[in-house]
C-alpha cells in the first residue's frame, strides 16, 4: 500500500516544512479547490486528497467528510473547529497545524507528524494515533479510548510508538485509552485523566503527574525516573515491574490498593 510505503520516507522529509518546493510530489492545493472537492463528495465516495499539499491553508470549521488525507501536507495549516472525524491521516504532516477543537473522533492518525500542533480541546476519543507528537499542546483534549499503543507488527523499522515527548496535557482526558509503550517524557500531565488506561512499558521520564488520576491504571513496567506524583489519584493501578528513581510525591499520592509501588511509599 502506498501509505505503508510512505512510512519510511516521511523520516527523511521531516526536516522540510511546507513550501510548494518542499514537496515536488505533493499537488499543491488552493482553499477553493478543497472545497470544491469536499462539495462533490459523498457518504460513499469521500473525498480524495491522498498527498496534498495544503500547508498554510486556512480550513477552519470545514467538514472534511471521511476524506481521505493519507501522506497530505497541513504543515501551519489552521484547521481550528474542522471535523476530520474518521478521516484517513495516515503518515500525513501537521507540524506546527491548529487543530484546537477540532474533531478527530475515531480517525487513523498512524504514524501521523504533529510535532508543536495545538490540539487544545481537540476531540479524538476512538482514533487510531501512533506518530510524533514532540512539544504538542494536548491542553483539555479528549482521548478517551484511543488506540495509541505501539505497533508491534512493524518491528523491521524500528519500534512504530506514540512519541508525546515535552507535550501540555493538563487536564486532557486519557480515560480508558490504550498508550502502551507511549513515551510520555518531560510532558506535563497535571490534572489529567488517566483512569483505566492501559500504560503497559510507558515511559514518564521527567513528567509532571501532579493530580493526575490514574486510578486503576495498568502501569506494568513502566518507566518512572524524576516524575512527579504529588496529589495523584493511584488508587487500584498496577506498577508491577515498573521502574522508580528519584520520584517525587508517592507520599501525598492516594495509593490505596496499588499494585508494585517501591516499599517506601507503602
Amino acid at each position: 500500500m502506498r501509505a505503508v510505503d510512505l512510512v519510511v520516507s516521511a523520516a527523511a522529509v521531516l526536516p522540510q516544512l511546507s513550501g510548494a518546493a518542499d514537496w515536488p510530489d505533493h499537488e499543491r492545493l488552493t482553499r477553493e479547490q478543497v472545497v470544491a472537492a469536499l462539495a462533490e463528495a459523498s457518504p460513499s465516495a469521500p473525498a480524495d486528497l491522498y498527498s496534498r499539499n495544503l500547508s498554510g491553508l486556512d480550513l477552519s470549521g470545514i467538514d472534511f467528510k471521511r476524506a481521505n488525507l493519507g501522506a497530505a501536507v497541513l504543515n501551519r495549516s489552521k484547521l481550528a473547529g474542522a471535523n476530520l472525524s474518521r478521516c484517513n491521516l495516515t503518515v500525513s504532516f501537521a507540524e506546527g497545524a491548529d487543530l484546537s477543537n477540532a474533531d478527530l473522533q475515531g480517525a487513523m492518525m498512524f504514524s501521523m507528524q504533529l510535532q508543536g500542533a495545538d490540539l487544545r480541546g481537540a476531540n479524538l476519543s476512538g482514533a487510531r494515533l501512533i506518530g510524533d507528537l514532540k512539544s504538542a499542546n494536548l491542553e483539555r483534549a479528549v482521548l478517551t479510548g484511543v488506540d495509541g499503543a505501539a505497533d508491534m507488527k512493524n518491528q523491521s523499522m524500528g519500534l512504530m510508538r506514540a512519541n508525546i515527548v515535552s507535550a501540555n496535557l493538563k487536564g486532557a482526558d486519557l480515560s480508558r485509552s490504550d498508550f502502551s509503550r507511549a513515551d510520555f517524557s518531560f510532558s506535563d500531565l497535571s490534572g489529567a485523566n488517566l483512569a483505566g488506561a492501559k500504560l503497559q512499558g510507558a515511559e514518564f521520564s521527567g513528567t509532571q503527574l501532579r493530580g493526575a488520576d490514574l486510578s486503576a491504571a495498568d502501569l506494568r513496567g513502566s518507566i518512572f525516573i524524576d516524575t512527579d506524583f504529588t496529589g495523584a489519584n493511584l488508587a487500584g493501578a498496577d506498577f508491577t515491574a515498573a521502574t522508580f528513581r528519584s520520584v517525587r510525591g508517592l507520599d501525598r499520592a492516594n495509593t490505596q490498593g496499588t499494585r508494585g509501588l517501591p516499599d517506601q511509599a507503602r
